[in-house]
């Protein structure tokens, strides 16, 4: 990539990351204002039978428009052609892999926002096809690049990590399976301390709460507690050979979304992902194997 702003599109106005990532990018009063590009394209998308996408198109659609001064376009293909990178932002995780499909003729770097599927079989082959024609992609949640969890995970005086226990709201969509909607944070947030090898998931839950119990290849264990009642805050305690530290999300200014967004940016400059993309696939098979422990009760080996 050049050393001139990027052209920025974006595919899905029906979150609002939509905004977020326009304010960040495109006005440099912003206090974290992210530099190198600027959302200049967009289409609006949205799903029918999706009431927290379809309802909340119209408004993302106009402020960017008329507060961001972005042109509105009516396909994928229309933003991919008049940008230099895609943000895929569309908030149901379904039609991902249908919108990726459509613009990957492109070769434009991609960044496609959480959940990155909502199937494994759906992440393997958007991976599949951006490795096959040579597309730059990444995908995540904005909490693995909370500064309260980086500064801790930096922070090793305590030794090495042998686990951490994460927290946070598990609100349920029916559209989304199971830990797809919220739960993909706190599972996010599991996988940047742990990294891969995960082998095995266990679940317990009710009404009001899951516990999600992973086991590592190498002995390390991690859970996620999930709210729907009460407390509903993100959090962590990492625990390490010679104590534990409390992971608080909010002691920092500067939000999450800021701070992932400089990683995509580094994306879109670079060609290099800061994931690897077997760590996001393990992600998304650690939450099938969640929602089916869910369901039957039992360990699911992964």
């Amino acid at each position: 990539m050049s050393d001139q702003a990027l052209k920025i599109g974006m595919i899905g106005l029906d979150t609002s990351h939509v905004t977020a990532f326009s304010d960040l990018l495109n006005n440099k009063d912003n206090t974290y204002h992210v530099p190198g590009g600027k959302v200049i394209v967009a289409y609006p998308g949205g799903s029918a039978d999706f009431e927290l996408s379809y309802s909340r198109v119209e408004n993302f659609t106009k402020e960017l428009k008329e507060k961001y001064d972005v042109q509105i376009v009516d396909s994928p293909e229309a933003v991919a052609e008049q940008s230099d990178v895609v943000l895929l932002e569309s908030v149901d995780g379904r039609v991902h892999l249908e919108l990726f499909k459509r613009i990957v003729q492109y070769g434009k770097p991609v960044f496609i926002d959480k959940p990155m599927a909502v199937s494994y079989s759906d992440a393997e082959e958007i991976f599949r096809l951006a490795n096959e024609n040579n597309i730059p992609i990444m995908s995540c949640s904005s909490l693995r690049y909370a500064e309260g969890l980086q500064a801790v995970l930096a922070d090793d005086q305590h030794g090495d990590i042998f686990g951490i226990d994460c927290y946070g709201p598990l609100a349920m969509q029916e559209t989304q399976p199971g830990l797809f909607w919220y739960g993909i944070h706190t599972v996010e947030m599991l996988f940047r301390a742990l990294g891969t090898g995960c082998v095995e998931v266990r679940s317990v839950t009710n009404e009001d709460h899951d516990l999600i119990v992973g086991t590592w290849a190498d002995g390390r264990i991690g859970t996620i507690r999930g709210n729907r009642k009460a407390n509903h805050q993100f959090g962590a305690v990492v625990h390490r050979d010679k104590g534990s530290q409390f992971v608080d999300v909010y002691a920092h200014a500067k939000p999450y979304y800021a701070s992932m967004l400089e990683k995509i940016m580094v994306l879109f400059q670079t060609g290099k992902a800061d994931i690897d993309q077997a760590e996001t696939l393990q992600i998304i098979r650690f939450i099938e194997a969640a929602n089916e422990s869910r369901k039957t009760g039992q360990t699911v080996k992964l």
